[in-house]
Protein backbone atom coordinates (compact mmCIF):
# COMPACT_ATOMS: atom_id res chain seq x y z
CA UNK A 1 0.00 0.00 0.00
CA UNK A 2 1.30 3.51 -1.25
CA UNK A 3 1.52 6.17 1.47
CA UNK A 4 -1.33 7.95 1.78
CA UNK A 5 -1.38 11.08 -0.63
CA UNK A 6 -2.31 14.48 1.24
CA UNK A 7 -4.71 16.94 0.15
CA UNK A 8 -2.87 19.53 1.76
CA UNK A 9 0.79 19.05 1.26
CA UNK A 10 3.04 18.18 -1.06
CA UNK A 11 5.94 14.88 -0.94
CA UNK A 12 8.18 17.29 0.11
CA UNK A 13 6.26 18.83 2.79
CA UNK A 14 5.33 21.92 0.97
CA UNK A 15 1.98 23.82 1.18
CA UNK A 16 -0.14 22.45 -1.92
CA UNK A 17 -1.11 26.22 -4.36
CA UNK A 18 -4.94 26.08 -3.84
CA UNK A 19 -4.33 25.26 -0.04
CA UNK A 20 -1.96 28.79 0.48
CA UNK A 21 -5.11 31.15 1.26
CA UNK A 22 -6.56 28.88 3.68
CA UNK A 23 -2.75 28.09 5.41
CA UNK A 24 -2.22 31.37 5.99
CA UNK A 25 -5.01 32.09 7.92
CA UNK A 26 -5.02 29.14 9.94
CA UNK A 27 -1.37 30.02 10.60
CA UNK A 28 -2.64 33.30 12.42
CA UNK A 29 -5.29 31.21 14.61
CA UNK A 30 -4.62 30.71 18.23
CA UNK A 31 -5.37 27.03 19.49
CA UNK A 32 -7.94 28.84 22.02
CA UNK A 33 -9.80 30.30 19.45
CA UNK A 34 -10.46 27.10 16.86
CA UNK A 35 -11.12 25.22 20.10
CA UNK A 36 -13.99 27.65 20.84
CA UNK A 37 -15.23 27.64 17.52
CA UNK A 38 -15.31 23.76 17.40
CA UNK A 39 -17.20 23.97 20.87
CA UNK A 40 -19.40 26.71 19.18
CA UNK A 41 -20.03 24.26 16.58
CA UNK A 42 -21.00 21.20 18.28
CA UNK A 43 -23.70 23.89 20.20
CA UNK A 44 -25.29 25.18 17.42
CA UNK A 45 -25.98 21.71 15.69
CA UNK A 46 -27.33 19.99 18.90
CA UNK A 47 -29.84 22.89 18.87
CA UNK A 48 -30.63 22.92 15.19
CA UNK A 49 -30.78 18.78 15.69
CA UNK A 50 -28.06 17.87 13.02
CA UNK A 51 -28.20 14.18 14.19
CA UNK A 52 -28.31 10.48 13.10
CA UNK A 53 -29.43 7.44 14.53
CA UNK A 54 -26.98 4.62 15.30
CA UNK A 55 -28.91 1.46 15.24
CA UNK A 56 -28.40 -1.41 17.75
CA UNK A 57 -25.89 0.87 19.89
CA UNK A 58 -24.68 -0.11 23.02
CA UNK A 59 -26.18 3.05 24.63
CA UNK A 60 -29.81 2.68 22.71
CA UNK A 61 -29.89 -0.69 24.33
CA UNK A 62 -32.33 -3.48 22.92
CA UNK A 63 -31.02 -2.87 19.54
CA UNK A 64 -32.86 0.51 19.54
CA UNK A 65 -31.32 3.89 18.15
CA UNK A 66 -29.56 6.27 19.90
CA UNK A 67 -29.31 9.79 18.68
CA UNK A 68 -25.54 11.11 17.96
CA UNK A 69 -24.15 14.48 17.17
CA UNK A 70 -22.26 13.94 13.82
CA UNK A 71 -18.53 15.35 14.65
CA UNK A 72 -17.41 18.31 12.62
CA UNK A 73 -14.76 19.28 11.63
CA UNK A 74 -13.29 23.39 10.82
CA UNK A 75 -10.78 22.51 8.31
CA UNK A 76 -12.02 22.22 4.76
CA UNK A 77 -11.16 19.75 2.32
CA UNK A 78 -10.56 21.80 -0.43
CA UNK A 79 -10.78 21.26 -4.71
CA UNK A 80 -9.26 23.37 -7.38
CA UNK A 81 -11.89 24.53 -10.21
CA UNK A 82 -9.66 22.32 -12.55
CA UNK A 83 -9.88 18.84 -10.77
CA UNK A 84 -13.21 19.73 -9.78
CA UNK A 85 -14.11 20.13 -13.33
CA UNK A 86 -12.27 16.73 -14.04
CA UNK A 87 -14.17 14.42 -11.77
CA UNK A 88 -17.34 16.24 -12.17
CA UNK A 89 -17.06 15.13 -16.19
CA UNK A 90 -16.24 11.64 -15.10
CA UNK A 91 -19.57 11.60 -11.80
CA UNK A 92 -22.03 12.80 -14.92
CA UNK A 93 -20.58 10.33 -17.45
CA UNK A 94 -20.98 7.46 -14.67
CA UNK A 95 -24.60 8.19 -14.11
CA UNK A 96 -25.70 8.71 -17.55
CA UNK A 97 -24.84 5.15 -18.09
CA UNK A 98 -26.32 3.65 -14.79
CA UNK A 99 -29.69 5.29 -15.92
CA UNK A 100 -29.05 3.75 -19.61
CA UNK A 101 -28.20 0.25 -17.62
CA UNK A 102 -31.99 0.67 -15.66
CA UNK A 103 -33.64 1.24 -18.12
CA UNK A 104 -32.06 -1.39 -20.37
CA UNK A 105 -32.23 -3.71 -18.06
CA UNK A 106 -36.21 -3.22 -17.72
CA UNK A 107 -36.58 -3.56 -21.37
CA UNK A 108 -34.70 -5.03 -24.49
CA UNK A 109 -31.42 -6.32 -21.83
CA UNK A 110 -29.40 -5.37 -25.12
CA UNK A 111 -26.42 -5.79 -22.66
CA UNK A 112 -27.09 -8.92 -21.85
CA UNK A 113 -27.73 -10.06 -25.08
CA UNK A 114 -24.37 -9.21 -26.03
CA UNK A 115 -22.77 -11.18 -23.68
CA UNK A 116 -21.05 -7.77 -22.34
CA UNK A 117 -22.63 -8.67 -18.51
CA UNK A 118 -23.60 -12.23 -16.51
CA UNK A 119 -27.21 -12.68 -17.30
CA UNK A 120 -27.51 -14.84 -14.21
CA UNK A 121 -26.21 -12.18 -11.86
CA UNK A 122 -28.44 -9.67 -13.18
CA UNK A 123 -31.60 -11.27 -13.44
CA UNK A 124 -31.48 -13.57 -10.22
CA UNK A 125 -30.14 -10.68 -8.21
CA UNK A 126 -32.66 -9.62 -4.90
CA UNK A 127 -32.10 -6.10 -6.40
CA UNK A 128 -33.73 -7.16 -9.73
CA UNK A 129 -37.32 -6.15 -9.81
CA UNK A 130 -39.22 -8.10 -12.33
CA UNK A 131 -42.19 -5.63 -11.43
CA UNK A 132 -40.54 -2.97 -13.38
CA UNK A 133 -39.82 -4.91 -16.38
CA UNK A 134 -41.94 -2.90 -19.43
CA UNK A 135 -42.66 0.22 -17.29
CA UNK A 136 -41.77 3.46 -18.81
CA UNK A 137 -40.90 6.08 -16.46
CA UNK A 138 -40.44 9.45 -17.00
CA UNK A 139 -36.59 10.55 -19.60
CA UNK A 140 -36.30 7.20 -19.03
CA UNK A 141 -34.34 8.51 -16.19
CA UNK A 142 -34.02 5.53 -12.88
CA UNK A 143 -31.93 7.46 -10.56
CA UNK A 144 -33.04 11.51 -10.05
CA UNK A 145 -30.18 11.69 -7.16
CA UNK A 146 -27.40 9.71 -6.90
CA UNK A 147 -24.60 9.90 -4.26
CA UNK A 148 -21.16 8.46 -5.71
CA UNK A 149 -18.42 7.82 -3.04
CA UNK A 150 -15.19 8.98 -4.38
CA UNK A 151 -11.54 8.35 -2.95
CA UNK A 152 -8.36 9.12 -3.40
CA UNK A 153 -5.31 7.36 -3.60
CA UNK A 154 -1.63 7.79 -4.42
CA UNK A 155 0.17 5.64 -6.95
CA UNK A 156 3.93 4.86 -6.59
CA UNK A 157 4.95 8.32 -8.44
CA UNK A 158 3.05 9.82 -4.90
CA UNK A 159 0.31 11.12 -7.59
CA UNK A 160 -3.37 11.23 -6.21
CA UNK A 161 -5.90 9.80 -8.55
CA UNK A 162 -9.41 9.37 -8.21
CA UNK A 163 -11.39 6.43 -7.92
CA UNK A 164 -15.26 5.55 -7.57
CA UNK A 165 -15.91 3.16 -4.30
CA UNK A 166 -19.81 2.87 -4.57
CA UNK A 167 -22.60 4.11 -6.16
CA UNK A 168 -25.22 4.59 -4.46
CA UNK A 169 -28.23 5.23 -6.53
CA UNK A 170 -31.77 3.99 -4.26
CA UNK A 171 -32.35 6.75 -1.51
CA UNK A 172 -28.73 8.25 -0.59
CA UNK A 173 -28.44 10.38 1.86
CA UNK A 174 -26.20 12.76 3.50
CA UNK A 175 -26.67 15.93 1.65
CA UNK A 176 -28.02 17.83 4.66
CA UNK A 177 -25.05 17.43 6.46
CA UNK A 178 -23.05 19.36 2.99
CA UNK A 179 -25.72 22.38 3.50
CA UNK A 180 -25.39 22.26 7.42
CA UNK A 181 -21.91 21.89 7.30
CA UNK A 182 -21.24 25.01 4.73
CA UNK A 183 -23.57 27.03 6.80
CA UNK A 184 -21.78 26.12 10.06
CA UNK A 185 -18.31 27.37 8.59
CA UNK A 186 -19.87 30.74 7.00
CA UNK A 187 -21.37 30.93 10.39
CA UNK A 188 -17.47 30.61 12.12
CA UNK A 189 -15.13 31.99 9.71
CA UNK A 190 -17.19 34.42 7.39
CA UNK A 191 -13.46 35.99 6.70
CA UNK A 192 -12.30 32.80 5.13
CA UNK A 193 -14.76 33.33 2.22
CA UNK A 194 -13.74 36.92 1.63
CA UNK A 195 -10.40 35.60 1.34
CA UNK A 196 -11.32 32.65 -0.88
CA UNK A 197 -13.51 32.13 -3.90
CA UNK A 198 -15.55 29.01 -2.75
CA UNK A 199 -18.27 27.73 -5.30
CA UNK A 200 -21.70 27.97 -3.57
CA UNK A 201 -23.73 24.69 -2.50
CA UNK A 202 -26.49 26.38 -1.01
CA UNK A 203 -29.07 26.45 -3.97
CA UNK A 204 -29.14 22.38 -4.11
CA UNK A 205 -32.50 22.16 -2.74
CA UNK A 206 -33.64 24.33 -5.36
CA UNK A 207 -31.76 22.43 -7.60
CA UNK A 208 -33.53 19.43 -6.87
CA UNK A 209 -36.67 20.72 -7.02
CA UNK A 210 -36.39 21.93 -10.50
CA UNK A 211 -35.24 18.08 -11.08
CA UNK A 212 -38.30 16.85 -9.13
CA UNK A 213 -40.91 18.76 -11.38
CA UNK A 214 -38.96 18.39 -14.48
CA UNK A 215 -39.56 14.75 -14.35
CA UNK A 216 -43.41 14.83 -13.52
CA UNK A 217 -45.78 12.49 -15.56
CA UNK A 218 -46.32 13.63 -18.86
CA UNK A 219 -48.86 16.26 -19.17
CA UNK A 220 -48.90 17.55 -16.08
CA UNK A 221 -47.63 21.09 -16.03
CA UNK A 222 -47.83 22.26 -12.37
CA UNK A 223 -46.61 18.94 -10.32
CA UNK A 224 -47.14 18.92 -7.05
CA UNK A 225 -44.50 17.16 -5.57
CA UNK A 226 -44.18 15.78 -1.58
CA UNK A 227 -41.27 14.13 0.16
CA UNK A 228 -41.96 10.66 1.73
CA UNK A 229 -40.28 9.79 4.97
CA UNK A 230 -40.39 6.56 6.93
CA UNK A 231 -41.33 8.66 10.05
CA UNK A 232 -39.57 10.22 12.36
CA UNK A 233 -37.66 7.23 14.00
CA UNK A 234 -35.44 7.19 10.75
CA UNK A 235 -31.73 7.58 11.38
CA UNK A 236 -32.40 10.20 8.00
CA UNK A 237 -35.06 11.92 9.68
CA UNK A 238 -33.42 15.45 10.06
CA UNK A 239 -32.58 15.44 6.20
CA UNK A 240 -35.91 14.71 5.05
CA UNK A 241 -38.00 17.28 7.14
CA UNK A 242 -34.77 19.10 6.30
CA UNK A 243 -34.99 19.27 2.53
CA UNK A 244 -38.78 18.95 2.67
CA UNK A 245 -38.66 22.91 4.35
CA UNK A 246 -35.73 23.70 1.93
CA UNK A 247 -37.79 23.48 -0.96
CA UNK A 248 -40.76 24.18 -0.09
CA UNK A 249 -42.92 21.00 -0.12
CA UNK A 250 -44.72 18.82 1.83
CA UNK A 251 -43.06 15.97 4.22
CA UNK A 252 -45.40 12.89 4.39
CA UNK A 253 -45.63 9.43 5.72
CA UNK A 254 -47.29 6.46 3.76
CA UNK A 255 -50.58 7.48 6.12
CA UNK A 256 -51.15 10.26 4.46
CA UNK A 257 -51.51 9.39 1.33
CA UNK A 258 -54.03 7.55 -0.23
CA UNK A 259 -54.84 5.49 -3.89
CA UNK A 260 -57.61 6.73 -5.88
CA UNK A 261 -58.87 6.36 -9.56
CA UNK A 262 -56.00 5.20 -10.39
CA UNK A 263 -54.19 8.37 -9.16
CA UNK A 264 -52.10 9.17 -5.41
CA UNK A 265 -53.63 11.78 -3.10
CA UNK A 266 -52.55 13.60 -0.32
CA UNK A 267 -54.59 14.15 2.62
CA UNK A 268 -54.64 18.12 3.44
CA UNK A 269 -57.44 20.08 5.67
CA UNK A 270 -58.84 21.34 2.19
CA UNK A 271 -59.72 17.80 1.07
CA UNK A 272 -57.74 15.56 -0.98
CA UNK A 273 -54.81 16.97 -3.32
CA UNK A 274 -53.69 15.13 -6.33
CA UNK A 275 -49.93 13.87 -6.38
CA UNK A 276 -47.66 14.09 -8.92
CA UNK A 277 -43.85 13.24 -7.86
CA UNK A 278 -42.92 11.41 -4.74
CA UNK A 279 -39.34 11.86 -3.70
CA UNK A 280 -39.20 8.76 -1.49
CA UNK A 281 -36.69 7.81 1.13
CA UNK A 282 -38.24 4.87 2.04
CA UNK A 283 -36.67 1.53 0.49
CA UNK A 284 -38.87 -0.63 -2.68
CA UNK A 285 -39.27 -3.30 -0.07
CA UNK A 286 -41.59 -0.97 1.94
CA UNK A 287 -43.28 1.10 -0.40
CA UNK A 288 -46.78 -0.90 -1.62
CA UNK A 289 -48.11 -3.92 0.90
CA UNK A 290 -50.18 -5.03 -2.06
CA UNK A 291 -46.97 -5.33 -4.30
CA UNK A 292 -44.21 -6.38 -1.69
CA UNK A 293 -43.90 -6.75 1.57
CA UNK A 294 -47.49 -7.12 3.20
CA UNK A 295 -46.80 -6.19 6.48
CA UNK A 296 -45.32 -3.19 5.63
CA UNK A 297 -47.22 0.33 7.28
CA UNK A 298 -44.82 2.68 6.01
CA UNK A 299 -45.98 2.85 2.03
CA UNK A 300 -49.03 3.59 0.02
CA UNK A 301 -51.61 0.44 -0.86
CA UNK A 302 -51.61 0.71 -4.53
CA UNK A 303 -48.94 3.03 -5.07
CA UNK A 304 -46.99 0.06 -7.85
CA UNK A 305 -50.57 -0.13 -10.10
CA UNK A 306 -50.36 4.18 -10.39
CA UNK A 307 -46.58 3.59 -10.92
CA UNK A 308 -46.92 1.08 -13.46
CA UNK A 309 -49.97 3.31 -15.67
CA UNK A 310 -47.42 6.32 -15.74
CA UNK A 311 -50.02 8.78 -13.52
CA UNK A 312 -46.89 9.48 -10.57
CA UNK A 313 -43.03 9.17 -10.71
CA UNK A 314 -40.90 8.13 -8.06
CA UNK A 315 -37.42 9.35 -7.43
CA UNK A 316 -35.55 7.26 -7.10
CA UNK A 317 -37.21 4.66 -9.49
CA UNK A 318 -38.23 1.17 -8.38
CA UNK A 319 -35.46 -1.28 -9.00
CA UNK A 320 -32.95 1.10 -9.24
CA UNK A 321 -31.00 -1.38 -5.91
CA UNK A 322 -29.67 -3.45 -9.13
CA UNK A 323 -27.19 -1.03 -10.44
CA UNK A 324 -25.72 -0.42 -6.78
CA UNK A 325 -24.96 -3.71 -6.09
CA UNK A 326 -21.49 -4.15 -5.07
CA UNK A 327 -21.40 -7.67 -7.06
CA UNK A 328 -22.79 -5.11 -10.46
CA UNK A 329 -19.63 -2.37 -9.68
CA UNK A 330 -17.29 -3.78 -11.27
CA UNK A 331 -18.82 -3.66 -14.84
CA UNK A 332 -19.69 -0.09 -14.42
CA UNK A 333 -16.71 0.57 -16.54
CA UNK A 334 -18.65 -1.92 -19.39
CA UNK A 335 -21.49 -0.30 -19.05
CA UNK A 336 -19.61 3.61 -20.20
CA UNK A 337 -18.11 1.43 -23.09
CA UNK A 338 -21.57 -0.20 -24.21
CA UNK A 339 -24.00 2.90 -23.93
CA UNK A 340 -21.73 5.69 -24.46
CA UNK A 341 -18.57 4.41 -26.55
CA UNK A 342 -16.62 6.25 -23.98
CA UNK A 343 -13.44 5.09 -21.90
CA UNK A 344 -13.97 5.70 -18.41
CA UNK A 345 -13.24 9.28 -16.82
CA UNK A 346 -12.83 7.93 -13.83
CA UNK A 347 -11.45 4.33 -12.68
CA UNK A 348 -12.97 1.90 -10.58
CA UNK A 349 -11.23 0.20 -7.68
CA UNK A 350 -9.92 -3.34 -8.24
CA UNK A 351 -12.74 -6.09 -6.91
CA UNK A 352 -13.26 -9.40 -6.75
CA UNK A 353 -16.52 -10.98 -7.28
CA UNK A 354 -16.08 -13.64 -4.56
CA UNK A 355 -19.37 -15.47 -6.14
CA UNK A 356 -16.37 -16.71 -8.64
CA UNK A 357 -14.18 -19.52 -7.17
CA UNK A 358 -10.98 -18.15 -8.23
CA UNK A 359 -11.79 -15.03 -6.67
CA UNK A 360 -13.20 -16.59 -3.65
CA UNK A 361 -9.67 -18.41 -3.45
CA UNK A 362 -7.78 -15.86 -4.01
CA UNK A 363 -9.82 -13.59 -1.13
CA UNK A 364 -9.58 -16.28 1.38
CA UNK A 365 -5.89 -16.12 0.76
CA UNK A 366 -5.48 -12.38 0.61
CA UNK A 367 -7.91 -11.62 3.69
CA UNK A 368 -4.78 -9.72 5.72
CA UNK A 369 -4.20 -7.69 2.76
CA UNK A 370 -8.03 -6.60 1.79
CA UNK A 371 -11.07 -4.95 2.74
CA UNK A 372 -14.21 -7.37 2.21
CA UNK A 373 -17.93 -6.09 2.01
CA UNK A 374 -20.97 -7.63 1.69
CA UNK A 375 -22.74 -6.91 -1.48
CA UNK A 376 -25.63 -5.37 -0.11
CA UNK A 377 -24.15 -4.21 3.15
CA UNK A 378 -24.26 -0.27 3.61
CA UNK A 379 -22.72 2.07 6.32
CA UNK A 380 -19.56 0.38 7.28
CA UNK A 381 -21.11 -2.88 8.86
CA UNK A 382 -20.84 -6.15 7.80
CA UNK A 383 -17.21 -5.96 6.35
CA UNK A 384 -13.95 -6.59 7.24
CA UNK A 385 -10.40 -3.89 6.88
CA UNK A 386 -7.95 -7.23 6.64
CA UNK A 387 -4.97 -5.12 8.08
CA UNK A 388 -7.09 -3.88 11.07
CA UNK A 389 -8.09 -6.90 11.76
CA UNK A 390 -7.50 -9.69 14.11
CA UNK A 391 -6.34 -13.62 12.71
CA UNK A 392 -9.49 -14.40 15.01
CA UNK A 393 -12.03 -12.09 12.86
CA UNK A 394 -9.97 -13.01 9.57
CA UNK A 395 -10.94 -16.93 10.66
CA UNK A 396 -14.67 -15.98 11.40
CA UNK A 397 -14.76 -13.87 8.75
CA UNK A 398 -13.61 -16.31 6.01
CA UNK A 399 -16.10 -18.72 7.41
CA UNK A 400 -18.82 -16.58 6.41
CA UNK A 401 -17.45 -16.15 2.70
CA UNK A 402 -17.27 -20.12 2.57
CA UNK A 403 -20.93 -20.38 3.56
CA UNK A 404 -21.85 -17.83 1.02
CA UNK A 405 -19.58 -16.48 -1.17
CA UNK A 406 -22.39 -14.43 -3.88
CA UNK A 407 -22.60 -12.26 -1.30
CA UNK A 408 -19.13 -10.81 -0.88
CA UNK A 409 -16.79 -8.39 -3.04
CA UNK A 410 -13.31 -7.70 -1.93
CA UNK A 411 -11.05 -4.77 -2.40
CA UNK A 412 -7.62 -3.87 -2.19
CA UNK A 413 -6.88 -1.65 0.87
CA UNK A 414 -6.26 1.90 -0.79
CA UNK A 415 -4.47 4.37 1.34
CA UNK A 416 -7.50 6.92 1.09
CA UNK A 417 -5.82 10.37 1.02
CA UNK A 418 -6.11 12.20 4.44
CA UNK A 419 -6.71 15.36 5.21
CA UNK A 420 -5.24 18.03 8.37
CA UNK A 421 -7.97 17.72 10.58
CA UNK A 422 -8.58 19.31 14.34
CA UNK A 423 -8.14 16.23 16.67
CA UNK A 424 -7.53 15.80 20.66
CA UNK A 425 -3.83 16.61 19.77
CA UNK A 426 -4.02 19.44 17.58
CA UNK A 427 -4.15 19.80 13.96
CA UNK A 428 -3.13 16.11 12.36
CA UNK A 429 -4.08 14.30 9.08
CA UNK A 430 -7.07 11.58 8.63
CA UNK A 431 -8.41 9.39 5.84
CA UNK A 432 -10.98 11.00 4.08
CA UNK A 433 -13.64 10.33 0.90
CA UNK A 434 -16.11 12.57 -0.90
CA UNK A 435 -19.77 11.63 -1.63
CA UNK A 436 -21.01 14.42 -4.54
CA UNK A 437 -24.35 14.77 -5.33
CA UNK A 438 -25.45 14.25 -9.24
CA UNK A 439 -28.97 14.48 -9.90
CA UNK A 440 -30.51 13.73 -13.43
CA UNK A 441 -33.83 15.35 -14.85
CA UNK A 442 -33.98 17.63 -18.35
CA UNK A 443 -30.15 17.28 -17.66
CA UNK A 444 -27.58 16.14 -15.47
CA UNK A 445 -25.87 18.07 -13.05
CA UNK A 446 -24.38 18.49 -9.67
CA UNK A 447 -23.08 20.94 -7.23
CA UNK A 448 -19.68 21.68 -6.59
CA UNK A 449 -18.81 19.75 -3.74
CA UNK A 450 -20.02 17.38 -1.98
CA UNK A 451 -20.30 15.61 1.74
CA UNK A 452 -16.88 15.03 2.94
CA UNK A 453 -16.61 12.18 5.47
CA UNK A 454 -13.35 11.78 7.74
CA UNK A 455 -12.31 9.05 9.76
CA UNK A 456 -11.77 10.74 12.90
CA UNK A 457 -9.29 7.44 14.51
CA UNK A 458 -5.81 7.89 13.74
CA UNK A 459 -5.22 5.10 10.65
CA UNK A 460 -9.07 4.24 10.39
CA UNK A 461 -10.22 3.95 6.84
CA UNK A 462 -13.53 3.62 7.71
CA UNK A 463 -14.88 7.01 7.34
CA UNK A 464 -18.98 6.48 7.96
CA UNK A 465 -20.77 8.05 10.44
CA UNK A 466 -21.96 5.24 12.21
CA UNK A 467 -18.45 3.79 12.76
CA UNK A 468 -16.71 7.45 14.77
CA UNK A 469 -16.68 8.90 11.74
CA UNK A 470 -17.48 12.64 11.10
CA UNK A 471 -17.77 15.63 8.54
CA UNK A 472 -15.95 18.28 6.95
CA UNK A 473 -17.25 21.47 4.84
CA UNK A 474 -15.88 20.66 0.62
CA UNK A 475 -14.77 23.68 -0.96
CA UNK A 476 -14.48 23.70 -4.20
CA UNK A 477 -12.39 27.20 -5.85
CA UNK A 478 -13.87 29.05 -8.42
CA UNK A 479 -10.56 29.99 -10.04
Amino acid sequence: MHKAFDEMYDGDDRVRAHYREFERWLSEQTPEAMQFKRAEADLVFRRVGVTFAVYGDQDGGNGEASERLIPFDVVPRIIPAAEWKQLEAGLKQRVRALNMFLHDVYHDQDILRAGRLPAEQILRNSQFRPEMRGVEVTGNIYSHVAGIDVVRASDAAGVGEYFVLEDNLRVPSGVSYMLENRKMMMRLFSDLFARNRVAPVAHYPDMLLENLRSVAPLGVDDPTVVLLTPGMYNAAYFEHAFLAQQMGIELVEGQDLFVQDNHVFMRTTRGPQRVDVIYRRIDDDFLDPRAFRSDSTLGVAGLLSVYRAGKVTLANAIGTGIADDKSIYPHVPEMIDFYLGEKPILANVPTHVCREREQLEYTLAHLDELVVKEVHGAGGYGMLVGPASTRQERDDFAERLRARPENYVAQPTLALSTCPTYVESGIAPRHIDLRPYVLSGKDVVTVPGGLCRVALREGSLVVNSSQGGGTKDTWVLER
